[in-house]
């Protein structure tokens, strides 16, 4: 009888667990029960906080109130949301304390954050998940978001929302991908434009599973914490920015050392903006045919998930279906009720 990697490694790890390991690094929290935020309405309250890095251009902070306006939202800041220290927006308790109020504030009935940028992975001893669990609402970000996604969804069960920042550039694209997702309780698929040449596929066939995942550098810098999640059965979906390709090759091999890839149905990496090869380097392609093609699973690049204009709106946590030979995916389940 012929034994393929992946069923090797499986079996391998389950013998160590029954032995010694207790919870190795790879392996996560399961996630409770899903909880569901309720969808925006119409001239929706959003909270405003940075949880990362602060917008430092006063400009761009009155642009992007401006954006929330023109698309029909009223808004509530953090009390420290212009606040700045360095690279973070403030001091790390007082911006876990502004994510905190913005969940427990009743006048608030979705919470967006203005930007990413480093930060998130500090506050996380500072945020009550009972709290949060107790106050669901829709909760939205991207790129060093990413801690928040993994430790809300892990802790709580609540499905929480990968896409635009308050400054992101809320084009027609990424405003029709929002408004389907979080107001119209829609279940799109998500589809590589025409126009977008710069895709490719890794490996074919499709699967099922629940969506995680997020920016590739924040995901593996959260590797050994008590907040990720269980990624057995999941589609991960990655992206990331200004990376060059042997950063890449080393986050996909801690991956796949902490058992993470493994374990996962299926992989669709959005943009790896600016992550140029180099003279006497490895191309993206080559990375991803090192590491994901042996495991056998369906899998493609190029997906509208990145730090570029045009952004899909994902929920964490909902279960999906990928094609690597369409290079698209679909929703199985709405984000919100």
């Amino acid at each position: 009888m012929s034994i393929s990697r992946k069923d090797f490694f499986t079996m391998g790890s389950a013998a160590m667990a029954a032995t010694v390991l207790p919870n190795v690094s790879g392996t996560g929290n399961k996630i409770p029960s899903l909880i569901k935020p309720k969808a925006l309405q119409e001239g929706a309250t959003l909270g405003l906080v940075a949880p990362a890095s602060p917008i430092h251009d006063e400009a761009d902070f009155e642009q992007m109130l401006l954006d929330l306006e023109r698309l029909g939202y009223k808004y509530k800041l953090g009390h420290h949301v212009k606040d700045k220290y360095g690279y973070l927006a403030g001091k790390d308790e007082d911006r876990a304390s502004d994510l905190m109020s913005m969940f427990e504030d009743e006048e608030v009935d979705g919470i967006i954050t203005v930007r990413g940028g480093w930060g998130c992975n500090r506050i996380l001893p500072y945020l009550d998940f009972e709290k949060i669990k107790n106050n669901p609402k829709l909760f939205a970000g991207f790129s060093d978001i990413t801690s928040l996604h993994q430790a809300i969804l892990s802790k709580t069960g609540l499905v929480t929302f990968h896409g635009p920042v308050g400054k992101s550039d809320w084009n027609e694209f990424t405003e029709l991908s929002w408004r389907s997702v979080v107001q119209n309780k829609q279940m799109p698929v998500f589809q590589i434009p025409e126009d977008d040449l710069n895709s490719f596929h890794i490996h074919s066939g499709s699967a099922k599973g629940h969506l995680l995942g997020g920016n590739l550098t924040v995901l593996t810098s959260m590797i050994g914490s008590d907040y990720l999640p269980a990624f057995n059965g999941a589609i991960l979906f990655l992206e990331d920015v200004g990376e060059d390709a042997y950063r890449i090759d080393r986050m996909l091999t801690q991956l796949s050392l902490a058992g993470i890839l493994q374990q996962i149905n299926g992989l669709v990496f959005g943009k790896c903006t600016d992550c140029d090869a180099g003279a006497r380097s490895l191309t993206l392609a080559q990375v991803f045919e090192d590491h994901i093609s042996p495991l056998n699973i369906p899998a493609f690049y190029g997906a509208m998930i990145s730090h570029e204009k045009r952004n899909i709106t994902i929920p964490m946590g909902v279960q999906a279906e990928m094609n690597a030979d369409t290079m698209s995916f679909k929703l199985l389940e709405s984000g919100v009720i």
